[in-house]
């Protein structure tokens, strides 16, 4: 054998694209491989996380004693700092989620340097193998940078570029789910993220995620059309990034009716 370490898979696309249902699928076939979901802690990124120094770590179990065991089961120490995957934490207490969801560094909490720098430093440091990622390497950091940072196209991608110099010694890929309708694929999943009596849970919060950022009130984008336009350009942005940063990384797949054995001969 020629000791050549095991690939690591990044998976990505749109909303709607059934990334956590591809992950599912592709973990299955790949049974040693290790994974991270969103709200996972992740050797990567830090979506759904609060990243908070000691002080306010101990302020955080100041505030939530009733559930402070809750908290530290689901915290990580990294350097300096605490990472609590608080999405994981199940508690009726009002706010919990709203107020630890300040503690992330996406939503414009940081500034475009820190942000990159951040990414950059725990891209530099993983030195995994044999990991698959779901919503790791495109989706949070994009979203980001396009609705917050009010980065530029060409921004985004010389952000690729150097990033792609920070991946260069690591084995990976990109396995990105292609949406050809994505107006159908919204639509499904209005439905399935919706309680039992039909009210929608997820299109509500997407909606006003995207009406409330600055991206969102500088273009006007409202409901149903402003979603689908923004996701529609961004699905243009990846695909110039794949195209132009990652070719020999990047695996494009049809987001339904794919076979997963043909897929893991691509890969």
């Amino acid at each position: 054998m020629s000791g050549r370490k095991k690939n690591n898979y990044f998976i990505e696309g749109l909303q709607g694209a059934g990334k956590t249902t591809f992950v599912q699928k592709l973990s299955d076939k790949l049974k040693d491989y290790q994974v991270f979901r969103e709200g996972d802690f992740s050797p990567v990124e830090l979506a759904w996380c609060a990243y908070v120094t000691e002080e306010q770590y101990n302020n955080i179990l100041k505030d939530y004693p009733s559930i402070g065991e809750e908290i530290k089961a689901k915290t990580v120490i990294e350097g300096g700092h605490r990472i609590i995957c608080y999405t994981q934490i199940l508690t009726d207490i009002p706010d919990f989620h709203k107020n630890l969801e300040k503690f992330e560094i996406y939503n414009g909490n940081l500034d475009r340097e820190p942000f990159e720098n951040m990414i950059f430093e725990r891209f530099g440091r993983w030195s995994g193998e044999g990991q698959i990622f779901e919503c790791s390497i495109f989706q949070n950091i994009i979203e980001n940078q396009m609705l917050y940072l009010l980065m530029s196209d060409e921004e985004i991608l010389d952000f690729y570029r150097r990033l792609k110099k920070v991946l260069a010694d690591k084995p990976y890929r990109i396995v990105y789910l292609d949406v050809e309708d994505i107006p159908a694929a919204i639509d499904i999943i209005r439905k399935e993220r919706s309680d039992d009596a039909g009210n929608e849970l997820w299109f509500p919060l997407m909606v006003w995620y995207l009406e409330e950022s600055p991206y969102g009130k500088a273009h006007g984008l409202t409901r149903l059309d402003g979603l689908l336009g923004h996701l529609e350009k961004r699905k243009e942005l990846e695909q110039r990034i794949m195209e132009e940063v990652f070719p020999e990384n990047a695996v494009v797949v049809r987001a339904k009716g794919y076979e997963m054995g043909e897929i893991l001969k691509k890969l």
